[in-house]
């Protein structure tokens, strides 16, 4: 067995080599160049506008952080309008397919048995479910031995299935990362689709059976995401960035299904991703030195597919597919998780840079990626835009800031209508639960543009100084469970 595993190790790590671009290093063309080149040169001429420039037109930068962020939720809004009407019925165009669910754990001893607890509770369970154990040395073998009768495995090895949980089964691996051990229990995976889910989140009961069944309605369906809602801890710091999270999470998905809609969607969470096997396979399955591994493998299956000519262009949100996920309860936890995100979209979208402007990648590469171009600088531009503030209220520049509030004011207008909107959307497409209300969302689009969103693109901004010094450690993030819905 283990020789075996070592051969499809070697053979994986092959296909990545052959089909990730950072090995094989496809020439920029010159739309992506332009594309990138302009954002920047964008920001310098707006920087130096802000010091040369008189009247409104110094906070230029200010304004079009505004009208960039404002054409995202007009396009966002006009993309999720059908999802205020009744979803179509689930339509089977293939057999059932078989799913193993892979629950990546370094150290998750605190919340992992809650999360097997709602694995179990399946109403139509997985055939198998693997313990990825990253190498922890807290107390998850303790946990595995006594309370689902696991015999503790070989190092590199897997245990047989246990008499408590149909199907859960312990890999344990030497502490290499997520992307590692994901790949090794990927080699353990006989199913036609696999499912990743964080040790930190919590799957509702129906769940796996609404990602099997976008898998059977849709065969060209490679990769998959659940809709996650985020929960901290109970104190008042956690309380405040679950406030925020929770809008923010609301958003964020419906974005991901508006792209989705453009068969444009790269944006996976691997919290709670579902990805047929076969083409992960194909790929080369996740690559250990991004820091964002689910994204970068979106990238790399969707080229995949059209180099290819497959048909594998499939990419969703699946409303019905619904979790929860220990998020961030502190500043430093979550600009650190921040800092991890946009460092690792940063890599991404330096690896896949060829893609950015190529008609050969259809709406991904001419509308999608180009986007992604521009929010490599949009954190940037948003704190800019701040800091001029700062600098006319303190030199006293009145007439300055009558008519920047002006513009600050309606975007508060917009966002609270897409507050709004996107709570009512959202209870339509999940099938009514959310923690949001729309009291709580008023107040949201007020202090948001003040405080959390600040801290989102300070976040960011730290992501870029990760990215241009090369550094890989994540950071440790406190784990908290489930509260009761």
């Amino acid at each position: 067995m283990n020789r075996m595993v070592s051969q499809s190790t070697a053979s994986l790590e092959a296909s990545l080599h052959a089909n990730a671009p950072r090995w094989t290093k496809p020439a920029t063309p010159l739309a992506s160049i332009l594309i990138h080149g302009g954002v920047s040169a964008l920001w310098v001429l707006l920087l130096a506008r802000a010091f040369l420039g008189h009247g409104i037109g110094a906070w230029s930068v200010g304004i079009i952080y505004i009208a960039y962020d404002t054409a995202l939720l007009s396009f966002t809004f006009w993309q999720t309008l059908k999802l205020g009407r009744k979803p179509p019925a689930f339509v089977p165009a293939t057999a059932r397919p078989s799913l193993t669910v892979i629950v990546a754990a370094y150290n998750e001893d605190a919340v992992l048995a809650a999360t097997i607890t709602a694995l179990g509770q399946q109403s139509e369970p997985p055939e198998q479910i693997i313990i990825a154990d990253d190498g922890s040395t807290d107390g998850t073998a303790a946990l595995l031995t006594s309370l689902y009768g696991l015999s503790e495995p070989a190092m590199g090895s897997i245990s047989a299935a246990s008499a408590m949980v149909p199907g859960l089964r312990w890999l344990r691996a030497a502490h290499g990362g997520k992307a590692r051990t994901l790949n090794q229990a990927l080699l353990h995976v006989e199913t036609d689709m696999f499912v990743t889910v964080d040790a930190d989140t919590e799957l509702d009961t129906n769940a796996i059976k609404a990602m099997r069944d976008a898998f059977q309605a849709t065969p060209g369906l490679v990769a998959a995401t659940g809709v996650l809602a985020p929960f901290c801890e109970n104190s008042l710091s956690g309380q405040f960035f679950e406030w925020f999270q929770t809008y923010e999470y609301i958003r964020n998905f419906l974005g991901r299904y508006a792209w989705a809609q453009m068969d444009s969607l790269l944006l996976i969470s691997g919290a709670f991703a579902a990805f047929r096997r076969d083409a992960v396979v194909s790929v080369g399955g996740f690559d250990p030195d991004c820091l964002v591994e689910d994204y970068e493998l979106i990238h790399r299956l969707r080229r995949y597919g059209y180099d290819h000519g497959l048909n594998w262009h499939s990419t969703v949100v699946v409303g019905t597919a619904r979790a929860r996920t220990s998020a961030p309860s502190s500043i430093l936890g979550f600009l650190r998780q921040r800092r991890r995100w946009f460092g690792g979209f940063l890599q991404t979208q330096l690896w896949y840079r060829d893609m950015v402007g190529t008609a050969r990648y259809q709406r991904l590469g001419l509308a999608m990626l180009p986007v992604k171009a521009i929010d490599t600088f949009q954190p940037i531009y948003g704190l800019c835009a701040f800091g001029f503030l700062l600098w006319y209220l303190f030199t006293g520049q009145i007439a300055l800031l009558l008519p920047i509030g002006g513009f600050i004011f309606g975007k508060i207008i917009i966002d609270l209508g897409f507050h709004l909107w996107s709570i009512h959307l959202y209870r339509n497409w999940v099938g009514g639960y959310t923690k949001a209300n729309l009291g709580l969302a008023i107040l949201a689009s007020i202090a948001e543009p003040f405080s959390f969103q600040l801290l989102r693109h300070l976040g960011a901004s730290w992501g870029w100084v990760y990215f241009l010094t090369g550094q890989r450690s994540w950071g440790v993030q406190k784990r908290v469970t489930v509260k009761p819905a």
